[in-house]
C-alpha cells in the first residue's frame, strides 16, 4: 500500500532520524521526502510504501503518534487512495 505521511513541528535537530527510524522499524519504505522550513517551523511530506499483511495504516499512525509526541511533531498518514481520489474526475 502507498501512504502519504505528512510531519510538521517546531524545527529541531533530529525530526527525520526520529521519522525515519520509526518507519524502518515497521518496515515502512520511504519512496519519496519534500522538506523544507517555513520560518522556524519544519514540514515534511513522505511518500511511503508497505505490506499491509505486516502492518496496518493505524498501527503505523499509532507509531507516528508516539513519536510526534516525544519529538513535539505532528505526524498524519493517509492512505494514497485519497488523494488520488480527489484528482480523478
Amino acid at each position: 500500500m502507498f501512504a502519504i505521511m505528512t510531519v510538521t513541528g517546531v524545527d529541531h535537530t533530529g525530526i527525520i532520524a526520529a521519522v525515519s527510524t520509526a518507519c524502518a522499524e515497521m518496515n515502512v519504505n520511504i519512496h519519496n521526502v519534500s522538506q523544507t522550513l517555513m520560518g522556524e517551523y519544519f514540514t515534511m511530506i513522505l511518500h511511503v510504501a508497505f505490506d499491509e499483511n505486516e502492518v496496518d495504516i493505524a498501527t503505523i499512525q499509532k507509531r507516528m503518534d508516539e513519536v510526534g509526541e516525544k519529538e513535539a511533531l505532528v505526524i498524519r498518514i493517509q492512505s494514497q487512495a485519497i488523494f488520488d481520489a480527489m484528482n480523478v474526475i
